[in-house]
C-alpha cells in the first residue's frame, strides 16, 4: 500500500482522537505474539506492528490492544493497566466497544429479516405505530439501518466529555433519548427526508434496538446474545445492567484528559447508547465476530449484502453497519470504528478476510476531533502490504 492510501484509510478511520499535555513515568514493553511460515509470507509487517505500540503510556494512550489476521496473524500489547500501579495492560482485557455495537445490532436485524420478521421496506410507523408524530414522513428499517432516516439526534448530557461528566452515573434512558429526538422534528428543508441525505448518527440504532425489542418479545441485550454473542463464541461480550456504570472483569483503565490532567473515567452509565454502543468486550471476542460475520455464519448470505452495500446517494460512505472505504481500485476495506471516554475501537478487514485488525486504544482524549496517533500507526501497519 502507499503512502497516499495509508493516509486515506487512516483517514476514513478517524475515532476522534486529539492529544492533550500528561506527564507519563512508566514505560512497558509492548508484548507481542505472531504466526510463523504463514505470517512470514503473508501476514501483517510485525516489526511495524511493534513500533506503532511502542512508548506507551504517553500523552496520546496509556494502553493499546492489537489483534491483526487474514494471511498470516499477529497479536499483541502495550502500555499499563493503570497509571497509579503502573502494571503491565492486560492483552485480554475487556473494554467498552462504542459504536461497533452497531454491527451487532444491524446483523440482528438481518437475522430477523432472513426470517420473515421483519422487512427493510416496511415503516417504523408501522411496527412502531406510536413512536413518531405525524411531522415524520414514512421511515424504513433499511434507512434506520443505513442512517438515511432523517431523524434528528435526541437528548444528550453534553457536547464533549467534560461536559458530561459530571453526569457520568445519572441514567439517560433510550426512550428518553428517543423522544427529544421526536420533539425536535425531522429535518427540514431542500433535500431533506428519508433517504436523501446520510448523516451518521446513534439515533437510528437507538430506534432499531426499540424495533428488535417489539418484533421478538424479548429484550435488545438477550437477543444480542442468543443470536450473536453466543454462537459466535465471544464468551466475554456482553452489555452492563441497566445504569451500572463498571466493567466487570479484567479490564485496563480509561483516561481522558480535562484541565491538563488524566481523569480515571472507566466508571460511566452508558446506558443512553445502548443498542448503538453499550458493548462491553475483548478484541479476541470482536475478531471471532469480524471472521463470522464476513464468513456468512451470522446473517444469511442475501441479507449480509446489505452490509456491503452503500446507498446511492451522493456522499453516502456508510452501509448497514459498517464504513466502505477504498484504498485502491482493487482493495476495499469494510469497517466501524466506536468511542467512548477512555477507550477507542475497530473493526475493520477485507471482504474475502485476507486482511483484518481489531484493536482498543486507551486513548487520553476519546471523542476529540483528530485521530489518535497511536490508532493511525496501528491502522498504517496493519494495512501496509
Amino acid at each position: 500500500m502507499n503512502a497516499r492510501t495509508r493516509t486515506l484509510l487512516a483517514a476514513a478511520l478517524v475515532l476522534g482522537i486529539a492529544a492533550g499535555p500528561v506527564a507519563t513515568t512508566a514505560f512497558a514493553a509492548p508484548s507481542t505474539h505472531s504466526a510463523t511460515a504463514a505470517t512470514q509470507e503473508y501476514g501483517p509487517d510485525a516489526a511495524a506492528l511493534r513500533k506503532a505500540i511502542a512508548g506507551l503510556p504517553n500523552s496520546d494512550a496509556t494502553a493499546a490492544l492489537v489483534r491483526v489476521g487474514g494471511k498470516g496473524s499477529w497479536h499483541g500489547s502495550a502500555g499499563v493497566h493503570d497509571i497509579v500501579t503502573n502494571r503491565k495492560a492486560q492483552e485480554n482485557a475487556r473494554f467498552r466497544a462504542g459504536s461497533t455495537t452497531k454491527v451487532v445490532t444491524s446483523a440482528v436485524v438481518l437475522q430477523l429479516v432472513a426470517e420473515g420478521k421483519l422487512s427493510l421496506d416496511d415503516t417504523v410507523q408501522e411496527y412502531l405505530p406510536d413512536l413518531l408524530s405525524a411531522d415524520f414522513q414514512p421511515i424504513t428499517v433499511r434507512q434506520l439501518l443505513t442512517f438515511t432516516s432523517g431523524l434528528q439526534s435526541g437528548k444528550s448530557f453534553g457536547g464533549s466529555v467534560e461536559e458530561e461528566y459530571p453526569h457520568r452515573f445519572e441514567t439517560l434512558t433510550p426512550e428518553e433519548v428517543v423522544a427529544s429526538s421526536v420533539a425536535k422534528g425531522p429535518y427540514r428543508g431542500e433535500g431533506e427526508g428519508p433517504g436523501k441525505k446520510q448523516r451518521y448518527a446513534n439515533i437510528d440504532y437507538t430506534v432499531l434496538g426499540m424495533l428488535i425489542e417489539k418484533i421478538t418479545g424479548d429484550s435488545y441485550e438477550h437477543q444480542a446474545q442468543v443470536r450473536v454473542f453466543d454462537p459466535v463464541g465471544m464468551r466475554h461480550t456482553s452489555f452492563p445492567g441497566g445504569p451500572d456504570p463498571r466493567i466487570h472483569g479484567p479490564h485496563n483503565r480509561g483516561y481522558q484528559v480535562m484541565g491538563g490532567k488524566l481523569v480515571d473515567v472507566t466508571e460511566w452509565n452508558m446506558s443512553d447508547r445502548w443498542a448503538a454502543g453499550d458493548m462491553i468486550s475483548t478484541t479476541a471476542d470482536l475478531e471471532k465476530f469480524l471472521f463470522a460475520l464476513f464468513g456468512g455464519e451470522v446473517v444469511p448470505s442475501a441479507q449480509l449484502e446489505e452490509m456491503f452495500t452503500v446507498p446511492d446517494i451522493d456522499g453516502a460512505t456508510m452501509s448497514a453497519g459498517l464504513s466502505r472505504i477504498e484504498l485502491s481500485e482493487d482493495e476495499v476495506v469494510w469497517a466501524k470504528t466506536g468511542g467512548r471516554p477512555g477507550y477507542n475501537t475497530v473493526i475493520a478487514g477485507t471482504r474475502d478476510l485476507s486482511r483484518t485488525l481489531v484493536y482498543s486504544v486507551n486513548s487520553t482524549d476519546a471523542k476529540g476531533e483528530a485521530m489518535n496517533p497511536v490508532a493511525e500507526r496501528v491502522v498504517r501497519a496493519a494495512f501496509s502490504r
